[in-house]
């Protein structure tokens, strides 16, 4: 038994945490770990990501007479998806098993195994923009005078705003 030391944290990330908790949860759905479900946005995209969710990996049986030599055979990913996106993300399959190999290191997936439903919404959170300096929108104004075009000069004013208020900006808001 451990002995309590003051001087050391005991605590730790949240998130360190989640994973550990999810993953047993998560291999009766036939993943070997969270990654898919944690990263999916990550793996496939903003835009296939708000139209899908990956449900479950479904690996192939295995018989009492299969040769040891021949390896795993790969496992169809299970996404449930909206039935608009359906179609496209039926031409898009290929693309997908191979981004999801890809994070994962191995050729995990072999196939896509598509389910029409409603999928859960994740809410995300809505970037607020905070007001634009005003020594930052001089300082743009003065590196676009060259440029002829108004609208382009505009445009790049407000571009070179944003990006130096967000370098001088001590904290941003997300």
């Amino acid at each position: 038994m451990q002995k309590f030391d003051p001087r050391k944290s005991w605590s730790q990330p949240l998130a360190d945490l989640v994973g550990a908790a999810m993953d047993p949860v998560l291999a009766r759905q036939g993943f070997g770990q969270s990654n898919i479900i944690l990263y999916w946005d990550d793996i496939v995209g903003e835009r296939i990501a708000s139209a899908s969710q990956p449900l479950k990996l479904q690996w192939p049986p295995r018989g009492k007479n299969t040769n040891p030599g021949r390896g795993i055979e790969p496992a169809g990913l299970v996404i449930r998806v909206e039935s608009g996106f359906a179609l496209e993300l039926q031409h898009l399959a290929p693309v997908i098993i191979d981004r999801v190999n890809a994070h994962l290191g191995w050729k995990c997936v072999g196939r896509l195994l598509l389910k029409q439903g409603p999928i859960v919404r994740r809410e995300t959170a809505k970037r607020r923009n905070l007001p634009i300096s005003p020594a930052a929108l001089a300082e743009a104004e003065k590196t676009v005078t060259q440029i002829g075009d108004i609208a382009l000069r505009e445009a790049l004013t407000r571009l070179g705003a944003r990006v130096l208020s967000d370098r001088t900006c001590p904290e941003k808001v997300v």
